[in-house]
């Protein structure tokens, strides 16, 4: 059996004898014993296991993600080059390094290493312009005992920098190779096809395989629930799988192509699939989540469904046996059931355009504003005539069913009435009785019924001048409360 092999700290590493289940983490700790890299939560939230990952795949410009190596399966680093930050200090400290220490950024120094290597890749990117783009880099960064501005003026001061060094000649000499791997260890697999006939041949091998991309969600059963995943699929040396393209009429989003790609392709052409990225999750996991993913695990309070939703969106769908269309509206059948057949994999994402002078825009609800699960999240697209009376709406919600799930009773009594206050607040009557969502941790019933009304009718506020435009770090509709505020 070949060894799968990576280069880490700019030195080649092969392993052989290494379980497709051990994650980055577990390796740099217990293996290569480089500790610098610290565990914290083991399920990328607080970011204090943030390594930095050299991406040059499928053509894109060479760039440098900071990700969280608890999330990454050691099998995902094949032909890869990572960075910790033991890897940073050459004859001095690492530019980044002395930026922290210059700004008093690190106080009891467990986080710190994490926070080091998320600001790393600010000082090689060329694209942070505004304030909210910083808070972005870093909020994946959970743990700030010296507080949020030395580490923010820390960053501010490295970024697009690009610090000499071997990580930039690593970034500048960087080149596109092809992945394939089929690595088996103890009777467990992962295997990285590189084209469709090779994908299919291994999903008939193993009919019981899971089918993974960046892993944020799939990871989890290994490091949380503590599950052994015995067979795994990586799509994500697909070439097909990565195209984000612009058409006329509308965006083709691959259903492997990570979610920063996707945020910041879309900032202008739908602005509303940009702002919900925005709080989809930390910089370190966006990296790595795809659009794929989030559709396919089928989660009741994913973030892109109801977006995807509202904006009428298709989705193509591939087998051995060729291809088809599926629209979003059929794709859900059930809590994390769809309509995927045995075989078929999700190879894209078909975004129409919005009829001009739509009204659009999309809401996340959570309690923290960013890293945080969904209480409630929507996607609201409402068109009008020239009379300004609604010709076409289309409300789609998370949260509130077993499915992501339009709010068709809702946009059945807008459509032909004038769009005005009043018409909206008994709209919001109307969506509130709608569904039944379920009461837990994150949410009460009534708090969420509460909610989905409060987004209509902050939809309206925020567009009724004049068509949405995207503002990243806009805030959510503010909350009406009435009747048992015990609940919230």
């Amino acid at each position: 059996m070949a060894p799968l092999h990576f280069f880490l700290n700019g030195k080649r590493v092969d392993v052989r004898d290494v379980s497709p289940n051990e994650t980055l983490l577990n390796f740099l700790r217990y293996t290569a014993s480089l500790t610098g890299t610290k565990e914290g939560c083991a399920e990328g939230d607080c970011g204090a296991c943030t390594v930095l990952l050299l991406d040059a795949e499928q053509g894109r410009n060479p760039q440098y993600r900071a990700v969280n190596s608890c999330l990454l399966l050691m099998p995902m680093l094949h032909g890869r080059e990572v960075f910790t930050i033991e890897g940073l200090k050459e004859e001095a400290l690492h530019p980044v390094q002395e930026a922290m220490v210059k700004k008093l950024g690190s106080q009891c120094g467990f986080c710190t290493p994490g926070v080091v290597m998320s600001m790393t890749e600010a000082a090689y990117r060329d694209d942070i312009e505004d304030a909210w783009q910083v808070d972005d880099q870093m909020c994946g960064n959970l743990c700030r005992c010296t507080g949020y501005r030395p580490i923010r003026d820390a960053a501010t001061e490295v970024i697009g920098t690009r610090p000499p060094g071997t990580l930039l000649r690593c970034l500048q000499n960087a080149t596109c190779s092809k992945r394939e791997l089929s690595y088996d260890c103890h009777g467990e697999s992962f295997h990285i096809p590189t084209n469709f006939e090779d994908l299919f041949k291994r999903i008939e091998e193993h009919p019981d395989a899971r089918i993974v991309a960046g892993g944020t969600d799939l990871s989890l059963e290994i490091t949380k629930a503590h599950r052994r995943l015995p067979n795994l699929i990586s799509v994500e040396s697909l070439e097909e799988l990565h195209r984000l393209e612009l058409r006329e009429g509308g965006v083709y989003i691959g259903a492997a192509v990570p979610l920063t790609d996707v945020e910041s392709a879309l900032q202008k052409r739908v602005p509303m699939i940009a702002r919900i990225l925005r709080f989809y999750g930390a910089r370190q996991i966006k990296h790595r989540a795809t659009a794929g993913g989030n559709i396919c695990n089928a989660s009741p309070i994913g973030d892109l469904p109801p977006v995807l939703l509202a904006l009428n969106a298709e989705l193509h769908v591939r087998s051995k046996d060729g291809s088809r269309v599926v629209s979003v509206d059929d794709f859900f059948l059930g809590y994390r059931q769809t309509a995927l057949k045995p075989g078929e994999i999700l190879e894209g994402i078909w975004v129409p355009d919005s009829a001009p002078g739509s009204k659009t825009s999309a809401y996340k609800v959570s309690r923290r504003r960013e890293l945080d699960i969904s209480s409630v999240a929507a996607g609201i697209v409402v068109t009008l005539d020239d009379d300004a009376l609604v010709r076409a709406v289309r409300i789609g919600v998370g949260g509130v069913a077993a499915t992501p799930i339009r709010a068709q009773q809702t946009e059945a009594f807008l459509v032909g009435k004038p769009w005005t206050e009043e018409t909206v607040e008994d709209a919001a009557q109307v969506i509130e009785k709608e569904f039944s969502p379920l009461s837990d941790h994150r949410s009460s019933e009534w708090y969420r019924r509460k909610l989905i009304g409060n987004l209509l009718r902050g939809f309206f506020e925020e567009t009724k001048d004049a068509d949405f435009v995207a503002i990243p770090h806009a805030p959510t509709a503010t909350l009406v409360l009435e009747g048992n505020h015990d609940q919230v």
